[in-house]
């Protein structure tokens, strides 16, 4: 019995436009919640919202069987880290702050057992492999693993092209707020300067046959990205949702 199909990873090597937003509120149960919206994935965010291995993993496991693919994205590209995340049974991975090629292609590495990478072994351990109920997933977990890497730098903007050269890679993710912070646009995310350097990107993304990622709660920005190419479409964030929609509802109920 092989690996579990993933497809996250075939919808997005297709072309198709996939919708998703973050999950920020660290709860396995506000995760089911979010499963039962109509999304295509839905990112668990390790990096800024407060989770650890333990949290991530609970909700890695209420997502299990739910129509939304789930993704996680990682606080840095740690091949430790990387391996833990593959071993909870997460398939795809957002590895932010990627500036290089070689970055990238280290990121990818330790996505992959050997020869081809330097995950550790230890799958009988692991959600990943149902703690050993799949026999020949240490040999077919490889080709199933989604690895899609967040440039969002000036200097990773200019190493795209480097990047897009990896081999294996999924596909690139632009991150629009800390990108217009390293333009001299802080907090100006769709700042016209960002928003050019963001389309851009994802054009050339897209013309080297990868998935291109974005995020944006602005629907005229979420649309000029998809124009663009982009088909890893971040929408929403369940955090910003959620304290919107509690304070609308008081300042309608306090007139």
């Amino acid at each position: 019995m092989p690996a579990p199909l993933n497809r996250l990873k075939q919808r997005l090597a297709r072309g198709e436009v996939l919708h998703g937003i973050w999950l920020g509120l660290a709860d396995p149960y506000a995760a089911e919640i979010a499963a039962t919206a109509d999304f295509d994935w839905l990112l668990i965010d390790g990096e800024h919202a407060p989770n650890d291995l333990r949290s991530l993993s609970a909700q890695v496991a209420v997502l299990a069987g739910k129509a939304p693919a789930p993704v996680l994205r990682l606080p840095d590209d740690d091949p430790a880290r990387i391996k833990q995340a593959l071993d909870i049974g997460v398939q795809s991975l957002l590895i932010p702050m990627v500036d290089s090629a070689e970055q990238a292609a280290r990121a990818l590495r330790a996505t992959r057992y050997a020869p081809q990478g330097i995950r550790g072994v230890g799958a009988g351990l692991a959600r990943a492999s149902g703690w050993g109920a799949v026999p020949d997933y240490v040999a077919t977990a490889n080709d199933q693993i989604c690895l899609i890497v967040q440039v969002e730098s000036v200097a990773g903007l200019a190493a795209l092209n480097d990047i897009l050269a990896v081999p294996g890679l999924d596909g690139v993710f632009i991150g629009p707020a800390d990108l217009a912070a390293d333009m001299g646009h802080a907090g100006q995310s769709t700042h016209p300067e960002v928003r050019a350097a963001v389309t851009d990107a994802l054009r050339r993304i897209r013309a080297a046959g990868r998935a291109a990622g974005m995020l944006s709660t602005d629907p005229g920005f979420v649309a000029e990205c998809v124009a663009a190419g982009a088909n890893f479409v971040g929408v929403g964030i369940d955090v910003t949702t959620l304290a919107q929609g509690l304070r609308d509802l008081a300042r309608h109920w306090r007139g």
